[in-house]
């Protein structure tokens, strides 16, 4: 029998100890948002929640209850726009006081582009 980690314990390891990850999911979740794909951009919110507080955590900074936030973040969830507002604050904060992770981040090399003609 093989060992397996449910994938939600395997992103939400990644983003505690990747602060460059939990950011390019922050911004993956707005991008979706503002583009319509809200299904999407909840399931990202849902899991940026367990990686950085867990629903008590952001219950407690949103005063909204948890279960509450763990339907809004659902597949099918309806946040309105004020408790939507309150979870990308918190999430964003969360991000935001993470340690910097600039171990992991290489500094772009800018030459040529393949192809292309000088």
């Amino acid at each position: 029998m093989a060992l397996t980690v449910d994938y939600r314990e395997t992103i939400a390891n990644r983003i505690q100890n990747d602060p460059a990850f939990a950011r390019a999911l922050l911004d993956e979740a707005t991008s979706m948002l503002l583009n319509g794909e809200t299904e999407a951009a909840r399931l990202l919110m849902r899991d940026l929640t367990h990686g950085l507080m867990g629903f008590e955590g952001l219950s407690k900074a949103t005063g909204t209850p948890s279960k509450s936030l763990h339907r809004m973040l659902s597949k099918a969830g309806n946040p309105g726009m004020d408790a939507l507002g309150a979870i990308f604050r918190q999430l964003t904060r969360a991000v935001l006081d993470a340690p910097a992770a600039v171990a992991h981040v290489q500094p772009a090399v800018h030459g040529p582009i393949v192809g292309t003609r000088l």
